[in-house]
This record gives structure tokens, C-alpha cells and sequence, in this order.
């Protein structure tokens, strides 16, 4: 069991869960639901495509509902962080 129990949420009774097949159902983490890394484009990390219309789509990514990469996800969204950070002048 997970000792940071703020790095997994599960909503088993969301009318879409699981929202994406890859991962066993206990595993299935919901926290990242609407994935922050979306916005890092070809740098999120996931398994991702773009359509014909340039859209990405992210139907088949697994990465940010497994339980295992909270840890990866926090990393990555530094790199969200930086890119927004004032610097001072």
C-alpha cells in the first residue's frame, strides 16, 4: 500500500471509469483525471497521437492514471512551472 495516501484517488463510480484500458482496476488512479501535462505538447511524456486535424489525443495514454508515476507526474509538471515562471527583473 501507498504511504502517501495524497498521490492516489479513485472515483469508481465516475459513469467513465475506467476511462482508459491499460491498467488494473485497483491501480487506477483518477487524481490526474484531466491530465496537467496535456499542455507539454510532444514533451508530456505520454502515449499520445495527433489527429488529422492536429489535435492531440490522448485516448490511449495510461501514464498519468497509474498509480505508480505520481512521482513522474509532480516532475514533469515542473517543467509547466518553469515555462510560466516571472523571473524577476
Amino acid at each position: 500500500m501507498d504511504k502517501k495516501h495524497y498521490s492516489f484517488y479513485q472515483n469508481t463510480e465516475c459513469e467513465f471509469f475506467p476511462c482508459h484500458k491499460g491498467i488494473d482496476e485497483k491501480d487506477f488512479n483518477c487524481l490526474f483525471c484531466y491530465c496537467p501535462l496535456y499542455a507539454l505538447g510532444k514533451d508530456c511524456g505520454g502515449n499520445y497521437r495527433y489527429n488529422d486535424k492536429g489535435i492531440k489525443v490522448c485516448s490511449d495514454c495510461v501514464f498519468p492514471h497509474d498509480r505508480g508515476n505520481y512521482d513522474k507526474m509532480i516532475e514533469k509538471t515542473k517543467k509547466i512551472v518553469e515555462i510560466v515562471r516571472i523571473e524577476d527583473e
